[in-house]
């Protein structure tokens, strides 16, 4: 049941980058700008074929490689349990979603479509996938450093027996 819900979870992430990056291609034209929040973001259609900062432009088949493996990780992290803590499952749900979403668009398109432009300092602009890329990393983290250690901490040793 609850991996049906993280399922559930990780797919709700990719229909709904799907649905923006749709929504912004209909309505902004490529290199537009539409404010939302005036001084804090705004939207600005662009195409990126790298990542963060345009890091490794050019290098597709580098990200869609890198994802197959990545999904492949997850996969055996949630079967072999090497991830069984729900926070853990979360972050890996959340890094699903982002992977598949910006996957459909390198694998479509050749690029992937980011709108969200933060006005107040200087940064990438990125997607809903993105976002779920990033929150889902920074839970992962979360978990390895507290609640995973915490885990082997608690467990008997072969040595204590």
């Amino acid at each position: 049941m609850f991996y049906g819900i993280l399922a559930a979870f990780a797919a709700f992430s990719v229909i709904l980058d799907q649905v923006v990056k749709y929504l912004v291609v209909r309505n902004i034209p490529l290199g537009g700008i539409v404010p939302v929040w005036p001084g804090v973001i705004h939207l600005t259609y662009v195409r990126n074929t790298g990542m963060s900062f345009s890091l490794l432009e050019g290098q597709r088949w580098f990200f869609v490689v890198m994802t197959v493996v990545i999904m492949a990780l997850l996969v055996l992290a949630v079967k072999r349990k090497w991830v069984s803590h729900p926070l853990g499952l979360w972050a890996l749900a959340a890094i699903a979603g982002g992977a598949v979403g910006n996957f459909i668009d390198r694998l479509r398109l050749g690029y992937v479509i980011d709108m969200f432009e933060v006005e107040f300092m200087r940064f990438a602009v990125f997607n809903v996938a993105d976002s779920f890329l990033v929150c889902g990393a920074i839970l992962l983290v979360v978990y390895v450093l507290f609640f995973d250690r915490q885990a082997r901490e608690e467990k008997p040793h072969d040595s204590d027996r």
